[in-house]
């Protein structure tokens, strides 16, 4: 049983992750008292914009969209319940370094590009000053790739591993079912305005490997609101029936569900599969919704 208060910290690689991947997670363990902790390692600097009224603030025009999105996470994050967030190595310390392959990785303050070390240590002290029982970042992967997720996964592990007070490190993954019925949804949906992926498009994982599942259906409201406020990356739409999708930049449609998903990569066994922090703490003061 903790001893201490529950404490949630979340390392994610750019603006908008925090609320695509975890929005509804964060929510949830805020409004149930947890000390959230967000860090974010770029500004989204080569983020492609949807807007067109916007797009000059891309990286090939004035270069100033990583400020317009430091805006964005602050609404997302008031959103969300985010009660402490900390840019990695301090704003503007590393820079969004794009898809893989693109000139951006090669930028001298490219998140990819910079040293492994430097960054492990600024987030290990993040990390020995928050002192949280749980960290939640990507899988080995990154999810889909992205060198920055890639990298933030890197960082995560190797200053988790000296951090005793962590009792638990998740990769945030999505459900393959979970996705599959979401999408099965929109598909009778007559005016989607964003197009259905194929088959295999969207990246998921099988059921079998999730460990936790955290119901999020009642803060499904924040989740939306924080997507909302990345407006530059992200585009929301909701049914006349409850549905709700949203799409990036390449109008592809994902699903928003009613659950996050999770999978236990280091620590102490999770004994409830719907609560992070289940045994570690009493299910009524972190887990139970609001």
């Amino acid at each position: 049983m903790l001893t201490a208060p529950p404490r949630l910290l979340l390392v994610h690689a750019h603006p908008d992750d925090e609320s695509l991947c975890t929005g509804g997670t964060i929510a949830r363990y805020a409004a149930a008292g947890v000390q959230v902790t967000l860090v974010t390692c770029t500004l989204g600097e080569e983020g492609e914009i949807i807007p067109e009224s916007l797009g000059g603030l891309a990286a090939d025009h004035a270069d100033q969209l990583g400020g317009y999105r430091v805006g964005e996470l602050r609404a997302a994050c008031a959103a969300l319940g985010v009660s402490d967030h900390r840019y990695l190595g301090g704003m503007g310390r590393w820079r969004d370094s794009g898809m893989v392959g693109t000139a951006a990785n090669k930028h001298p303050r490219a998140f990819v590009a910079g040293d492994v070390e430097e960054q492990t240590a600024a987030l290990a002290a993040i990390l020995a000053d928050v002192r949280p029982q749980v960290v939640i970042t990507y899988g080995p992967d990154g999810g889909y790739g992205h060198p920055d997720h890639v990298r933030a996964h890197e960082i995560t592990v190797a200053a988790v591993a000296g951090v005793p007070d962590v009792l638990r490190l998740y990769y945030t993954v999505a459900s393959q079912r979970a996705t599959e019925e979401g999408l099965a949804a929109l598909e009778g949906v007559g005016d989607l305005p964003f197009q259905l992926p194929e088959p295999g498009e969207l990246p998921v994982v099988d059921d079998t490997e999730i460990t936790t599942a955290v119901s999020i259906g009642d803060h499904l409201p924040a989740k939306l609101r924080a997507l909302r406020a990345h407006a530059t990356q992200v585009s929301v739409w909701q049914g006349q029936d409850g549905e709700h999708s949203y799409a990036l930049s390449n109008g592809i449609a994902q699903p928003v569900v009613d659950a996050e998903f999770f999978v236990l990569a280091g620590g102490a066994d999770a004994e409830a599969d719907a609560d992070l922090f289940g045994g570690l703490a009493p299910v009524e003061h972190v887990g139970a919704d609001r």
